[in-house]
């Protein structure tokens, strides 16, 4: 079983500054996480190799040098190698630039790697709440998908995940390779230890650039592979409370009410 596992370094979402030119997030200064529903993704990965002996997790990142810190947290965690994707050619991409670059950076890990039969993602990332990534790579790479994810078995060549809907959970089959999107599950991911935390210290973490990836079109990555521009960013202004209306029957309190309303030339 191999298993790859999509994760990204993301700042904390209540230190979070914008760039007010260039509209992109300000990482400089802010402490970083490992998005938490990418954490949930990795235990649902790790479940399935608790099961299988064989089994094998990758861990790949798209970001800055410093996700090499989120990258090794993950494989303190039960990550067997991993990877970052990073060069400044990918600057500024959005969610469609970026799941592209992923899913070459896919293909060229598979290379070495050999095919993934799982690639597990967070169903959205805490800094855009998009949910746009994980659904675009399976399109980029024309796979399967669930999304939504509690909990994910394997049975032969299907996946069966346990999805979350509307009104509970469906039982959903998926042949593999696919992706799965993984939301919060109903148990807490598991915490790494310090024998595990000093391995993943010593692993090495090979950068992928946009040269390793021979047959990248280079006019969709980046800004200018980005069709989603941000024109404005701003924070709401605070609303205050309302005003509570206290009489001693609903009689005064309507007549009150409509005294308030045409003393502010609202009526």
């Amino acid at each position: 079983m191999n298993i790859l596992v999509c994760i990204k370094q993301v700042p904390d979402t209540t230190e979070i500054r914008i760039d007010p030119e260039k509209h992109t997030l300000i990482r400089d200064g802010v402490p970083s996480i490992v998005n938490p529903f990418d954490g949930y993704a990795l235990e649902a990965a790790a479940r399935i190799k608790d099961k299988d002996s064989g089994a094998q997790i990758i861990i790949l990142s798209m970001g800055p040098e410093q996700a090499k810190a989120a990258l090794k947290e993950c494989l303190a965690i039960g990550g067997d190698r991993a990877y970052l994707v990073s060069d400044r050619a990918f600057g500024g991409s959005d969610t469609l630039a970026t799941s592209y670059i992923l899913s070459c950076a896919i293909r060229k890990l598979e290379e070495t790697e050999g095919k993934f039969d799982i690639i597990f993602c967070g169903k959205q990332a805490i800094d855009g709440d998009t949910a746009q990534v994980g659904p675009e790579i399976a399109e980029h790479l024309d796979y399967p998908q669930v999304t939504y994810a509690h909990e994910a078995f394997v049975e032969g060549d299907i996946v069966k995940v346990k999805k979350e809907v509307e009104d509970g959970f469906e039982i959903i089959g998926a042949k593999m390779p696919c992706v799965i999107t993984v939301t919060k599950p109903s148990f807490e991911p598991r915490y790494p230890t310090i024998k595990s935390k000093m391995a993943a210290n010593r692993k090495e973490i090979p950068t992928i650039t946009s040269d390793d990836m021979i047959t990248i079109d280079r006019e969709r990555i980046g800004l200018k592979g980005s069709p989603t521009k941000v024109k404005k960013t701003f924070t709401p202004p605070v609303k205050t409370g309302g005003v509570k209306i206290h009489e001693d029957c609903s009689e005064d309190s309507a007549k009150k009410l409509f005294e308030m309303l045409v003393d502010d030339v609202i009526i």
